[in-house]
């Protein structure tokens, strides 16, 4: 199955396009499903210049709303596009709180279990409000399917001192699955990820991973569509497919 499920559009402050033009931009290049994954306070503040305002009230009870009515409109582009392409209505949760980043996170009364899916992002930081508890914060999500973004989880195993074996078994147990983030665009620098990288390059991982049953998903983490290359996320995916390593959503 050719699939991206990390991409952005102008709900993200740091996404530009219009979910319509990133679903367009998916079909025309031959994939079937993908899934739009704007980042959680972009959602939930709306206005760039009230999140960036350091004095501007905390608009965290307003979440409820702002999240519904984002998965509404997504909803919507999902209806809109049944046939040619299917929509998934994902959202990225940002895990940092630093100081710099408390307004990041998703407030704790914020509901998100009715999305298709999450991917949690800064797992593996000292700052990141999970622990780097992986599993606990999975739960408190409650999405039916979470995905761990752009994170090299064999050296966050390492240092929890885990077997790996263990702990991908155990994510794909409850419906966890490890992004492979092929991002390749102006946003990102044109900077590849190494753990990435790394994995396709590996064997040895890609057994292990294999044998766990966890899946593995490819995210392009667009955000802008003129950078956007279907053609690359279709060669990460084939390339799964060929080392028999299934992707979340296929039966």
């Amino acid at each position: 199955m050719l699939q991206d499920l990390h991409s952005h559009t102008y709900y993200s402050f740091c996404g530009k396009d219009t979910p319509e033009a990133i679903v367009e931009a998916a079909i025309a290049g031959g994939l079937s499903l993908f899934g739009i994954t704007d980042h959680n306070y972009g959602i939930g503040y709306s206005r760039f210049d009230v999140f960036t305002n350091p004095v501007a009230p905390s608009l965290s009870q307003d979440y409820g709303r702002t999240l519904r009515r984002y998965y509404d409109h997504i909803n919507l582009i999902r209806e809109k596009y049944a046939g040619q392409i299917t929509v998934l209505r994902g959202i990225e949760l940002c895990t940092l709180s630093d100081g710099a980043h408390d307004r990041y996170c998703l407030p704790e009364h914020a509901d998100i279990s009715y999305f298709d899916y999450c991917l949690i992002e800064n797992l593996d930081s000292p700052s990141s409000i999970t622990g780097g508890d992986l599993f606990a914060y999975a739960r408190r999500c409650a999405c039916p399917v979470v995905g761990v973004a752009h994170t090299d989880l064999f050296a966050h195993i390492a240092r929890l001192g885990l077997d790996p074996y263990d702990y991908f078994r155990r994510m794909a147990e409850q419906n966890i699955f490890w992004e492979m983030n092929v991002s390749y665009d102006s946003i990102h620098h044109y900077r590849e990820h190494a753990y990435m990288l790394d994995f396709f390059a590996d064997p040895a991982k890609q057994e292990l991973v294999r044998r766990s049953g966890v899946r593995v998903s490819v995210g392009f983490d667009g955000h802008k569509v003129e950078d956007y290359l279907p053609e690359r996320v279709s060669d990460y995916c084939r390339r799964l497919e060929a080392m028999g390593i299934r992707m979340p959503f296929e039966n």
